[in-house]
């Protein structure tokens, strides 16, 4: 069995997907169990079960699912809501230690949320979002982490149960917050040992944030790639499309060629395309396009 890469959270369980939001809607168990089933056989680290807002009936909603998917699987379940009533539900009936996605930088939430960490023992997502909204920086999402996991400090709660989400940007729109966020990651090591001396946090983010805009056929390889690139500057995990099989290779250890080749690129090196096989030429001119080596277009892989 091949070294864990990077921990994988399976993103699939989610309210946007047309057949699981409908089941969620009418509390129809059959596609959630089916969901959860072939999930499971990709081998995720953890199912992340995104409800979205769940205004309405969060609080029933969340446990509700949480008892499916423990019905299945002991895979360690994700509490994915912006309804801190249902945060608060699903943890009563966790199995495992579960992980709270997520508590933005704001002190309307976590407030909230962080007494539930310290209450059940629990790990959180610490998501740089602020009351300015998204960091701009690595200083500002510095400033963020202090905030967050310094109050948690003060309520008793370890460094260790934070998994701090830089919040990841589209490579189209946004591709200096890429840059920013493997700056960041080289400065969270002080950061947090400075808060806890020896502690060390966890840190996890939605990689196909960077895809999003993209033809469909381009987004398995950039989340590919620039989660190799976080993996390098210390990443622990990435929530992830668990049927991408060659993302779920990646993270599991199987392809050392496809990282080696991504490292190289951040390092400088240069290949020449003719002694390469064609899915190899792919990862490294889309490596170069993220780094911003090469011009952002649609038709990067062509070129």
């Amino acid at each position: 069995m091949p070294e864990t890469y990077m921990v994988t959270l399976a993103e699939n369980l989610n309210v946007i997907n047309r057949k699981i939001g409908a089941a969620f809607k009418a509390k129809d168990p059959a596609p959630i169990l089916k969901m959860v089933e072939e999930l499971a056989a990709t081998g995720p680290d953890w199912i992340d079960i995104n409800l979205g807002p769940a205004r309405k009936n969060g609080a029933e909603l969340m446990p509700w699912v949480v008892g499916l998917v423990q019905q299945v699987t002991d895979i360690p379940v994700v509490l994915d809501t912006t309804n801190m009533d249902a945060i608060a539900a699903g943890l009563k009936v966790c199995k495992k230690t579960p992980l709270i996605n997520s508590i933005m930088v704001r002190p309307e939430r976590y407030e909230v949320l962080l007494p539930l960490v310290k209450e059940f023992d629990c790990y959180y997502v610490a998501l740089m979002w602020g009351p300015n909204g998204m960091a701009r920086d690595a200083n500002e999402r510095a400033e963020l982490t202090t905030e967050i996991l310094m109050h948690a400090a003060g309520l008793g709660i370890s460094v260790e149960k934070a998994w701090v989400d830089p919040i990841i940007t589209p490579v189209n729109i946004q591709q200096d917050q890429l840059m920013n966020n493997l700056e960041f990651f080289e400065m969270l090591p002080d950061i947090v040992g400075a808060i806890e001396e020896g502690g060390k946090c966890k840190s996890t983010n939605g990689l196909s944030n960077i895809s999003n805009g993209n033809p469909d056929h381009l987004r398995p390889i950039l989340n590919q790639v620039y989660m190799c690139m976080l993996a390098r500057r210390g990443m622990y995990s990435s929530i992830v499309d668990a049927f991408d099989k060659e993302i779920m290779d990646i993270a599991q250890g199987k392809c050392p060629w496809f990282v080696d080749l991504v490292y190289g690129v951040m390092d400088g090196k240069e290949y020449d395309y003719n002694d390469m096989k064609k899915e190899e030429v792919d990862v490294v001119k889309t490596a170069k396009v993220i780094l911003g080596h090469s011009l952002f277009s649609a038709s990067w892989l062509e070129i």
